[in-house]
């Protein structure tokens, strides 16, 4: 499990793909202390299981091909920024929100814009995941905890303070990139609930809903 709170970037080396596998390899910014073989690290928020570079150097790890289809992973560019995070100790701050590191679907950035001291991030998303935007809730993006600010048909829009943008890859996006989409796993571990206790399908549920099944 992950909080969504990036301890820091790293950048794709390379990627090889052989099969139904392959090996991507993560040059960190800075050396992690008392690395594990096995452990499990966030990579722009998909959890993946370390297999090599506990002693320094770069960061080796085994990838299915359904993992570098279906999140972007398998697009970023060689020298791309990505995200990491190493999985929470049982005696950890609680400081984002539950990160399972299973992404859901890659969204696509419409707009980075600078608003002030801030910056807005607008990000466009797939059907299958518009119930699962709440306003004012959370979502992971490439890993990031973040909270919505608005939610707009198949858009959302959350505001970037300077210490996201200076310490995440989210300063480098640009209109047309994909990110790394989790909903909030206790929204859907809800609408599983609801589409079982005969609600409809997962799409159907509604804030309405969530209110008639005493969730609001």
């Amino acid at each position: 499990m992950f909080t969504g709170l990036v301890e820091m970037t790293g950048r794709i080396l390379a990627r090889n793909l052989q099969g139904e596998a392959g090996k991507l390899t993560i040059e960190p910014a800075r050396p992690f202390q008392d690395l594990e073989q096995g452990e499990s690290i966030a990579v722009n928020g998909v959890c993946l299981t370390l297999e090599s570079g506990m002693n320094g150097g770069p960061l080796v790890f085994h990838v299915m091909r359904e993992t570098f289809s279906r999140t972007n992973l398998g697009s970023e560019p060689i020298g791309a920024v990505v995200n990491l995070e190493r999985a929470m100790p049982a005696n950890g701050r609680f400081g984002g929100h539950i990160v399972s590191g299973h992404v859901d679907a890659c969204g696509k950035v419409l707009s980075l814009t600078r608003r002030d001291s801030d910056t807005e991030l607008t990000v466009s998303v797939p059907d299958d995941l518009v119930p699962f935007l709440v306003e004012k809730g959370s979502i992971a993006v490439d890993g990031i905890s973040l909270t919505l600010e608005a939610v707009e048909g198949n858009t959302f829009r959350i505001g970037l303070i300077p210490t996201t943008l200076s310490h995440t890859n989210l300063s480098g996006k640009k209109s047309g990139s994909l990110v790394n989409l989790e909903a909030d796993v206790i929204g859907k571990y809800v609408a599983a609930f609801l589409s079982r206790a005969g609600y409809g399908k997962k799409s159907s549920v509604t804030m309405q809903t969530l209110a008639e099944a005493g969730f609001l």
